[in-house]
């Protein structure tokens, strides 16, 4: 198997897709054991999904083929106001996080934990203007 252009391009270690979940998955429960209880308990019922890159039906919506992560469904109390065919998720693309973090081991770690933790925020509710007071932007 070929790594991705932008991989080889750039000289990063090329890893599957099984090896950057291994990294990522415990960071995302560490980021999550350390939430308040409160937060815990509804961070625990939001699934997490790790692909490698967006697909053509989030680029054909309008989403930058370099996108870290994404928070789909209905907000935290707001689940019987939406219309949403979808329950809410949380995706993370982890080969754009391996790209951003320029196959550097701990700074791929830190970039999963703040898209995560970002995510999680969209799930509360939280806007833009909020992330960024919590340094999650």
């Amino acid at each position: 198997m070929t790594p991705p252009l932008r991989a080889r391009y750039i000289g990063f270690n090329f890893m599957t897709l099984a090896q950057l979940t291994a990294l990522a998955a415990p960071v995302v429960e560490a980021a999550r054991k350390k939430l308040p209880p409160e937060l815990h308990t509804l961070a625990a019922a939001i699934p997490v999904h790790y692909e490698s890159l967006p697909g053509r039906d989030l680029l054909d919506e309008g989403f930058e083929d370099d996108i870290l992560g994404l928070f789909t469904g209905s907000a935290y109390g707001s689940e019987f106001r939406e219309d949403q065919p979808m329950p809410a998720q949380i995706i993370l693309f982890l080969e754009n996080l391996w790209d951003f973090a320029e196959g550097d081991r701990d700074i791929f770690r830190d970039e999963v934990r703040i898209t995560y933790l970002h995510e999680l925020g969209h799930y509360f509710g939280w806007d833009e203007d909020d992330l960024a007071a919590r340094e999650l932007d």
